[in-house]
């Protein structure tokens, strides 16, 4: 089983560009299962309805989210409702729309797709991610498990790694929107990245237009955050794992331009 995660999509125009760039990507390596971050999706942040179907429709099979999950309450709803989204565990499940772990059936097997935040750097009063891995690791019905952990430190993203290794098939690291280049399989088989990078305009911040940005930081006040327009790029992780035991055979960072 060949699955690809995919990077934070910024916007519109990145889902535009994944739109054209996935199916070919999806035929050159086989790819069996595809993964994206659609948490930044919508623009002005946040995921809607048409922009979660627009994915899906692109030829993505599950969305993970983040700390923008619930910016935009015209989702609520969808959350509720598609089995095919997964928002950060850590939220509190009788008050948070959706869930923090999905078992979509292939028709083949069941592939787990977990979402988590990280707690540093991030929302306040989540519960410990550590913690709550344990728990949604009770619920997982497959043997080949995904999870993407949202966080800001690469610190935070290492450890919980290694804290999974040997008990699910691939963690991939979201939300700083640069890719980093430690695609690995872990010591006890596990498939590992930092993070995956992003999917939106390559001559920007994050996907923001960089002058607006730049004056954030210089004046110290709040500010729109347009979203750039421009050349792209498509970043991503592939994880080939064994379908019989749920390890992964190899990791490989790709970067589609």
């Amino acid at each position: 089983m060949r699955i690809l995660c995919i990077g934070d999509v910024v916007g519109s125009v990145g889902c535009e560009f994944l739109r054209k760039r996935l199916p070919s990507l999806k035929k050159l390596k086989g790819v069996d299962f595809v993964i994206c971050n659609g948490e930044n999706s919508a623009d002005g942040n946040g995921i809607t309805p048409s922009s979660a179907q627009f994915l899906f429709d692109s030829g993505v099979d599950a969305i993970t989210l983040g700390n923008h999950a619930f910016r935009r309450k015209e989702a609520y709803d969808y959350l509720d409702s598609s089995p095919f989204i997964v928002r950060p565990a850590n939220f509190p499940d009788k008050t948070t729309p959706g869930s923090g772990i999905i078992n979509i059936d292939t028709g083949r097997r069941i592939i787990t797709v977990i979402n988590l935040m990280g707690n540093m750097y991030t929302e306040s009063g989540l519960d410990c991610a550590f913690d709550v891995i344990d728990n949604a690791l009770q619920k997982a019905e497959g043997k080949i498990i995904i999870v993407d952990f949202h966080a800001e430190a690469t610190s935070e993203k290492r450890a919980m790694g290694y804290y999974l290794d040997g008990r699910v098939s691939a963690v991939f690291g979201t939300h700083t929107h640069v890719q980093t280049s430690d695609a690995e399989v872990l010591p006890k088989g596990t498939g590992y990245i930092t993070d995956v990078g992003m999917t939106g305009v390559i001559h920007s911040v994050l996907g923001v237009k960089t002058d607006i940005i730049i004056n954030k930081f210089k004046t110290k006040l709040p500010a729109r955050f347009d979203l750039e327009r421009g050349e792209c790029k498509l970043e991503c992780a592939l994880f080939e794992i064994d379908n019989s035991s749920g390890r992964c055979i190899s990791a490989e960072n790709l970067r589609i331009i």
